[in-house]
């Protein structure tokens, strides 16, 4: 091989690593508006917890951030809420279960306002991908949630279905049929969930007890995710607490693939 092929393969090598390294997916998930905190029993020390990557109880998102960097995403959590600075170095943002006053470390919560409202549909437009997880009654703030989802035909209402009693896992069974633009056929475990309303631009992908729970929007350059529940968290994935025939590992791994192939 002469000299000038093998610069010329040795420069084509170096700028497939850059490339491969620049275009590396940011995941970012807010710990704003969801801020719930307690105290280490261990040490007293007071950390957020519930639905964060680094919480490896059952209510945290560690084998959610596992399966994002498997897929080479890198994973970040942004304690504020995001100004257009800060979306600038995100491809997905993540908003799971506002707060309510009774969830919130000083008692009173952050809520979504008009410029986070503005940043955030400015920002999908551009090719943004943002997902909305909610929770049920009682358990999630809608009033100021609504006032961002319903940017993109989203309204989650405030009620509550697929209501588990004890141990009865089938009751909280949501059954993905064939040619689900983002699930394979399989049975997912959505325990207490709010039931989503839709209109243009979005539509509905998944349904319990005869009611919307998911749904998908596109709106410029970007994609809404919404769903009524912060289902994939360790509980229900980790394998060990529901019966083998729940899914919700391989349905979160499929909701990642999926949220990264939006990714522009």
């Amino acid at each position: 091989m002469n000299n000038k092929i093998v610069k010329t393969f040795a420069l084509g090598t170096c700028l497939l690593t850059f490339g491969f390294s620049y275009s590396q997916k940011k995941v970012v998930l807010d710990n704003f508006f969801n801020n719930e905190k307690k105290a280490d029993k261990e040490t007293g020390e007071v950390k957020s917890w519930h639905y964060t990557w680094d919480d490896t109880t059952s209510g945290g998102f560690s084998l959610l951030g596992e399966i994002f960097t498997k897929q080479g995403a890198e994973i970040s959590t942004l304690k504020t809420a995001p100004s257009k600075k800060d979306l600038k170095n995100a491809n997905i943002y993540i908003i799971v279960d506002p707060d309510i006053d009774k969830e919130a470390f000083n008692g009173k919560a952050n809520l979504i306002d008009p410029a986070t409202v503005k940043n955030l549909v400015e920002w999908v437009k551009k090719g943004g991908v943002l997902v909305l997880l909610s929770n049920d009654h009682g358990n999630s703030e809608f009033e100021h949630f609504n006032k961002l989802a319903g940017e993109f035909g989203i309204h989650f209402n405030d009620d509550s279905y697929n209501r588990v009693q004890g141990r009865e896992f089938e009751q909280g069974a949501v059954n993905v049929p064939v040619g689900n633009e983002i699930f394979s056929a399989q049975k997912l475990y959505m325990k207490e969930v709010s039931s989503i309303d839709v209109k243009a631009p979005a539509k509905a992908i998944l349904s319990a007890e005869g009611k919307n729970i998911a749904a998908i929007a596109k709106l410029g350059k970007g994609t809404v995710f919404a769903l009524g529940d912060p289902w994939c968290y360790n509980e229900y994935t980790d394998g060990k607490k529901l019966t083998p025939d729940f899914t919700n590992y391989q349905g979160a791994e499929e909701l990642v693939k999926w949220l990264l192939k939006q990714s522009k």
